[in-house]
């Protein structure tokens, strides 16, 4: 026996570093999507965190309906996957991608020239040029998120899998951490549309992005590459580049036989994706809740730079996710969620401590542990159940539960706000998280409870 080559295959810091080298070596269409995730990231949770904000001050509508249409916004984008995953399995990733950043494009215009229509309220000018901007961006990116979790499925190899899908993730995190120091300065001094127009000139630079490193070229030789290595079976149209999956598109429609094979009429894939609701309520109060809560529970430096706080979660993600990847590769899905779920809901009761900095830093750390453990690994695990020819529409609709979460979280938040955190009068923001905290043990608990029954349905494939 080769005792150094056997100590050499063992190597914990190998193993460690050995995912990060092979995801840097990665096709350039797949970078493409990366640059292009890490942009929209940035346009997105930095929009996302002033759009109640905006609803207030620019529309003049209370933290309730406020609260609404940022959930019907974000329902909106999760239901819009549900609907238009498959546009990437039909068209080709690039197409798919190229559509939806345009769309995108145009939404953002209309929500950053809003105020420009006059007006205020409900039904006034400025909320329909908003909701019709919010709108756009809701079909693109119901396109955009599973072209993109597609295209890594097709880009990457059996090695490289679910480093690949921790990247697009953690990057996408990234993203959403540079508001934290982008926006301040030029919310402060231009307003909240100045900086929705800064975001809408970054979008414009994603569509250059894609043009640039996700070519036609560029797609035909990462699939061909990726292929060699081990990746999925795919066909490529010599003419556009673009690739298409192997369907069997002249057999003809069957209700029963689609309702037997689609993913929710599998109980326990059912019951897996939808006891994550009450846990995912704490990444839905990120927007919902945190800025509102940051900007009246904490008058000052805080409030003045509340989404540096707001946005730290994204950072803290972007470094851990592929840290937690690379260690927990082998760990079946199942583990990961139970013991996931746990770290990122009984953070929350630190909150229920009292509005201090030192308790809201330690949240929004061990929350941000917690997620790292579970998110991405969710998502790796909707795209590889997926046939071949329907990752799109599996990554659809396994976001059909985050469209619920999103929902439900919007009837209530702003109810909660204006009851525990007001703008004026007594607040009791203790008893808000500690209420939100509850909630959110329910997820791990209920995986707990299940896992026998569950028994290896989930396990992960690597």
């Amino acid at each position: 026996m080769n005792i150094s080559s056997e100590t050499e295959k063992k190597n914990p810091f190998r193993e460690l570093i050995e995912p990060f080298s092979a995801i840097i070596k990665a096709p350039r269409a797949l970078w493409g999507v990366n640059l292009t995730y890490l942009v929209e990231g940035m346009c997105y949770f930095g929009i996302l965190t002033l759009l109640a904000m905006f609803f207030n001050d620019h529309v003049s509508l209370d933290d309730a309906h406020a609260g609404w249409i940022v959930g019907a916004f974000t329902g909106g984008i999760t239901l819009a996957m549900f609907f238009f995953g498959e546009v990437a399995d039909r068209w080709g990733v690039r197409n798919a991608l190229l559509l939806s950043l345009v769309l995108m494009v145009a939404g953002r215009i209309f929500l950053s020239g809003a105020e420009w229509f006059g007006g205020n309220g409900m039904w006034s000018p400025v909320f329909f040029s908003a909701s019709g901007g919010l709108l756009f961006v809701v079909i693109g990116y119901g396109m955009y998120q599973p072209a993109a979790y597609a295209a890594v499925r097709q880009f990457t190899t059996k090695k490289t899998a679910a480093m690949g899908y921790a990247m697009l993730y953690a990057l996408m995190n990234l993203g959403g951490f540079l508001p934290g120091i982008v926006s301040p300065p030029i919310r402060n001094a231009y307003g909240i549309s100045g900086i929705f127009w800064v975001y809408t000139g970054f979008t414009v630079f994603s569509v250059v992005l894609l043009f640039v490193f996700m070519t036609k070229h560029a797609v035909k030789k990462a699939l061909s590459k990726e292929e060699s290595e081990g990746s999925d079976t795919s066909t490529i149209d010599g003419n556009s580049g673009e690739i298409f999956p192997k369907q069997k598109s002249n057999e003809p429609f069957q209700l029963r036989q689609w309702l037997r094979e689609h993913p929710l009429a599998d109980v326990r894939f059912s019951f897996f994706i939808f006891i994550l609701i009450p846990v995912q309520t704490l990444m839905a109060h990120q927007w919902l809740t945190m800025p509102l809560y940051v900007d009246r529970a904490f008058p000052g430096w805080v409030s003045e730079n509340m989404e540096f706080f707001v946005n730290l979660n994204p950072l803290l993600i972007f470094v851990l996710t592929p840290i937690v990847a690379a260690l927990t590769g082998k760990v079946d899905v199942y583990k990961m969620m139970i013991w996931g779920t746990l770290v990122m809901g009984a953070p929350t009761f630190i909150l229920a401590i009292g509005a201090n900095v030192v308790p809201l830093f330690a949240y929004i750390l061990f929350m941000s542990v917690g997620e790292a453990m579970w998110s991405p690994r969710f998502y790796q695990l909707a795209a590889e159940l997926a046939p071949e020819g329907k990752t799109g529409q599996y990554m659809g609709i396994a976001q059909f539960p985050w469209f619920l979460t999103k929902l439900i979280t919007s009837t209530y938040s702003g109810y909660m706000l204006t009851q525990y955190c007001p703008e004026n009068g007594p607040q009791n923001t203790e008893m808000l998280w500690f209420i939100y905290g509850m909630i959110s043990l329910i997820t791990p608990a209920g995986l707990l409870l299940a896992r026998k029954w569950m028994g290896n349905k989930l396990e992960t494939s690597h």
